[in-house]
């Protein structure tokens, strides 16, 4: 299936037609057992290579792999029950006592606290922070002890791009890994495996699955690192996804290159009226050339730049929750990727702000674009700056 297109792949890929009933789409496994081989077949019982107990491997989970591995590029795919047991199916394989690891200063709040205060204090793991957008400042990071490269593109929620191929090469020569944290851009808009990255990973709770009604994270790579992946963090620590939500988030990826296309068609028809609008104090999405890092986002992003856009209006902090509350087809949650709109405010008190660039830390809206029509959704906000007073 290497030469099809990403539409055919994700509907195809991975599929396994069921030759008891001959059902088109592939069944849920509800079991946690498996039928032992008796023939002399050697069993491995704690592997991942044959299906025996659930939590080692399941069909469904097959299924989705592989569909995943098709849409990447990926050797080997590992799911889990959420995005962030994927990250720390990452980190925690890879980085042991004393070793050093350079990390975005702008992340997801749980890789955030993972790295500032469980794994040093527990592990004893040294981490710098840098601006993952500024290569030099992770090449400068750089230790005789550093082990993990890793870094957010998007970022949470600043929508930053960082020069992957680039960093890549940094992590390289020193002998250590990247990974890259791509949950922003899906597997679709950013492919970092191809630019040169060992581990991609995503929460699988945001685009892939895309419909918010279920968690899940996935890490691919190579099969070398994946095998030391699902060794740890899926058989002995336990992370496996469901069959249920593996097949749940199967049936939305199934139709994630149609969403995606559409989250970013719409997505930069908003970036751009809110660019224009006198109420808005700032906007940052990578598909606007305002944004710090475009022409890198033009470079790895084909012209598809996600849904996620961080902005924020004037007006004090009223102003803030009165265009909150007046919005009547955007949702006030903290999610993102699914088919309806989303937003999150991160006021003054955020205590992420220090973290992020210097225009953020008066506050700022994290907009996730869903799948409506972009003449709603600027209506919308339109009305909703109206009833604060901001336009």
């Amino acid at each position: 299936m290497q030469n099809l297109h990403n539409e055919t792949l994700a509907v195809h890929a991975g599929s396994r037609k069921d030759d008891a009933f001959g059902a088109i789409n592939e069944p849920i496994y509800m079991t946690s057992n498996y039928r032992i081989p008796t023939d002399g077949t050697p069993v491995d019982w704690s592997g991942t290579h044959s299906n025996i107990y659930a939590r080692n491997r399941n069909v469904n989970q097959m299924i989705l792999q592989d569909k995943l591995c098709a849409l990447t590029g990926a050797e080997d795919c590992a799911v889990f029950a959420s995005g962030v047991a994927a990250l720390t199916g990452v980190f925690i394989p890879f980085l042991n006592s004393g070793d050093h690891a350079v990390v975005s200063e702008v992340c997801y709040s749980a890789t955030n606290l993972l790295f500032r205060e469980y794994l040093p204090k527990k592990y004893n793991i040294e981490v710098t922070f840098v601006d993952g957008t500024d290569t030099e400042a992770v090449r400068k990071a750089i230790r005789p002890n550093t082990k993990l490269i890793h870094i957010e593109t998007p970022g949470n929620p600043t929508t930053g791009i960082a020069d992957i191929e680039t960093i890549a090469k940094i992590a390289h020569d020193a002998g250590a890994l990247l990974s890259v944290d791509a949950t922003f851009a899906g597997p679709i808009c950013i492919k970092p495996l191809s630019l040169g990255a060992d581990l991609e990973i995503h929460s699988m709770t945001k685009y892939i699955n895309g419909h918010g009604d279920s968690l899940g994270g996935c890490v691919l790579g190579r099969t070398e690192l994946l095998e030391k992946v699902k060794d740890i963090a899926m058989v002995n620590f336990g992370g496996v996804l469901s069959p249920f939500n593996t097949w749940i988030i199967t049936r939305g990826l199934k139709t994630l290159p149609l969403r995606m296309a559409q989250h970013s068609k719409v997505a930069l028809a908003v970036a751009r009226f809110l660019e224009s609008c006198p109420a808005v104090r700032f906007v940052w999405y990578p598909g606007l050339e305002s944004h710090p890092q475009h022409e890198r986002a033009k470079k790895m992003m084909h012209g598809q730049y996600s849904g996620m856009i961080s902005f924020d209006i004037i007006g004090d902090e009223k102003a803030h929750e009165k265009f909150l509350d007046s919005l009547k087809l955007v949702t006030h949650a903290v999610s993102l990727g699914d088919i309806e709109s989303l937003i999150v405010y991160y006021d003054k008190t955020s205590d992420k702000l220090p973290h992020y660039p210097e225009i953020y830390r008066e506050g700022f809206f994290r907009f996730s674009i869903g799948l409506e029509n972009e003449e709603d959704l600027i209506e919308d906000l339109t009305q909703a700056m109206k009833n604060a007073g901001v336009l």
